[in-house]
């Protein structure tokens, strides 16, 4: 028996929204790719810092941290569905589907064990961070969980108190708000069935970060985020371009899931 057959049954085993090179050929089948991402990111030097991965889901970019010199790294996340800013309108069948991809954060602990890290993860919501609770980090990286959030200024009001050094913020936004008002900041809201709430214009993630006291070093630059092998892919008709939702599913399922970063402090 090979001898990662193990740990290649547990990666099949689940769904993965994460796609990481596990080692000896085995990387998991992710909803995104962000492996071609983090490499045009603006890092600040992480060597020797202590830093912070919020939401962090299974671990990418904690474990990339960790890799790029951090000294410690602090990953958090929501592990029970039931503390997500859900919409008061998901039924009980559509929360039971989306938190079924979470596997109760499984998946971080199979990717940490398998690349033997030393990462901590915390059970703790954004809008609980506070520095007598978790202290203060060098470095806090925050990707593609404001748009999750039914109060993204308060969540960076939270993560502010805790960031003594460098924000890095990576966010879904809203190509059509962003080419139809590029100056005015702007918000698409949605919050129907999904924990899915704002997705801001490029001025919109800007005055978000600003209005929560840091200030701008970089950024916000566009970008596509790339899918996975674990992505599913809507079928191709032309009646989904009839509605919001599935004009932008076919976007992201064609060409990436709109996104920007910028580098604060």
């Amino acid at each position: 028996m090979p001898e990662n057959a193990g740990l290649a049954a547990k990666v099949a085993g689940r769904d993965w929204y994460h796609t990481i090179d596990l080692g000896g050929g085995l990387v998991t089948p992710g909803w995104f790719d962000t492996r071609t991402v983090s490499g045009r990111l603006p890092w600040p030097d992480l060597t020797g810092k202590r830093c912070l991965d919020i939401g962090t889901f299974d671990g990418f970019w904690a474990f990339e941290m960790e890799h790029r010199g951090a000294a410690e790294v602090l990953a958090v996340d929501i592990l029970d569905d039931a503390n997500w800013d859900w919409p008061p309108t998901a039924t009980d069948e559509q929360r039971a589907e989306i938190s079924g991809r979470k596997g109760g954060g499984d998946g971080f602990t199979i990717v940490s064990e398998a690349l033997g890290s030393s990462v901590t993860r915390l059970d703790r919501s954004i809008y609980d961070l506070t520095p007598d609770e978790v202290g203060s980090f060098d470095v806090v990286y925050l990707g593609s969980l404001l748009l999750h959030l039914r109060d993204p200024v308060r969540a960076l009001a939270a993560v502010r108190s805790v960031c003594q050094g460098a924000l890095l913020a990576v966010d879904g936004i809203d190509v059509p708000l962003t080419l139809l008002q590029p100056l005015r900041s702007a918000t698409y809201f949605e919050a129907k069935h999904r924990p899915y709430w704002h997705r801001p214009n490029l001025a919109g993630f800007r005055r978000m970060v600003r209005v929560a006291g840091f200030e701008l070093v970089s950024g916000p630059r566009p970008f596509l985020m790339p899918t996975g092998a674990g992505f599913s892919h809507p079928p191709r008709r032309l009646s989904a371009l009839r509605t919001r939702e599935g004009r932008d599913a076919t976007f992201v399922s064609a060409l990436g899931d709109p996104h920007a970063w910028l580098l604060a402090r």
